[in-house]
C-alpha cells in the first residue's frame, strides 16, 4: 500500500514519517504543504491512502477531501477534536488527533490495509432476507449471515461493510437500504456511515461508540433517539 502525507506543518510531516517508518507494507510516495499540491499529484499518480490535516490555508482538508478519487481512502490527522464527525461525512476510515499516537497509526493503516483489499474484491450481493439471517452472495456461494452475530455495518463510499465477529462482508449497496432489512428493535443509525447492534455496546461517552475494539462516532442528529432507545430514557445527555 502506497501513501502521501499533507499537512501544512513541517514538523507535524516529518513526526508522522518517522512514525510510518516503522509500520510495515506501507510506502510514503510524497508529501505536500497544502492541498493543491497534493492535488496535482494524485490527478497524475495512483494514491491508495492520504494523511490528511484539516486545517491548512487555501484549500482545508475537508474542501480537498471532496476532490480526492474514489478508490482513495482517507485518515484525517488533526489537532481539533470538534472535525472528528464531520471527517465521516467524507467516507473517512479514520481519524488521528495529534499528536498521532503509533498505536492508533498502526492500527489505522491495517484498517486502510484490510479496506484496499475488500474494495478490490469482487463485490457480494444481498440475496434474501428473512426475519433471523441475510443471506450474501460471495465466490459464487451464499454465506448465510444471522443479524444477531453482526456487530455493526459500516457505510464505506458506495458500499458497506458487514462486521461480525468472524468476518467482513463488503456488499455494494447504501447505508440507508441494508438498514431497511435490519430488524429496527436491535439495529439503529447513529451517524452517516454506521448502523450498529445496540446489544454489542460496550461503552459509549457523548460522541463516541466503543464495540469491540472499534470506535463508532456518534452523530448529532441521531444523538438523541439513540439515547432515547439505548437507555429507555433514562439517560439525558447533551
Amino acid at each position: 500500500m502506497n501513501c502521501i502525507i499533507v499537512d501544512d506543518e513541517p514538523l507535524a510531516r516529518e513526526e508522522l514519517q518517522a512514525l510510518l517508518g516503522e509500520v510495515s507494507n506501507i510506502e510514503i510516495k510524497a508529501k505536500f504543504s497544502t492541498a493543491i499540491k497534493a492535488l496535482e499529484f494524485i490527478k497524475e499518480n495512483e494514491v491508495d491512502l492520504i494523511f490528511l490535516d484539516i486545517e491548512m490555508p487555501l484549500v482545508n482538508g475537508l474542501e480537498f477531501a471532496m476532490q480526492i478519487p474514489e478508490k482513495t481512502l482517507i485518515v484525517f490527522t488533526t489537532a481539533y477534536p470538534q472535525y472528528a464527525l464531520k471527517s465521516y461525512e467524507f467516507d473517512a476510515i479514520d481519524y488521528l488527533l495529534k499528536p498521532i499516537d503509533s498505536n492508533r497509526l498502526d492500527k489505522a493503516v491495517k484498517k486502510a490495509t484490510l479496506y484496499t483489499e475488500l474494495l478490490a474484491e469482487q463485490k457480494n450481493t444481498i440475496e434474501s432476507n428473512t426475519p433471523d439471517f441475510l443471506f450474501i452472495k460471495a465466490d459464487r456461494r451464499y454465506h448465510k449471515i444471522y443479524f444477531k452475530d453482526i456487530w455493526f455495518v459500516e457505510g464505506l463510499k458506495d458500499y458497506v461493510i458487514i462486521h461480525t465477529q468472524n468476518q467482513k462482508l463488503i456488499t455494494a449497496m447504501n447505508l440507508k437500504s441494508i438498514h431497511q432489512k435490519l430488524p429496527e428493535n436491535y439495529f439503529q443509525r447513529v451517524s452517516k456511515s454506521y448502523v450498529i447492534n445496540l446489544e454489542y455496546i460496550d461503552s459509549f461517552t457523548n460522541h463516541t461508540l466503543y464495540i469491540n475494539d472499534a470506535e463508532i462516532p456518534l452523530g448529532d442528529v441521531y444523538k438523541k433517539d439513540f439515547f432515547d432507545k439505548y437507555s429507555n430514557g433514562s439517560l439525558n445527555i447533551d
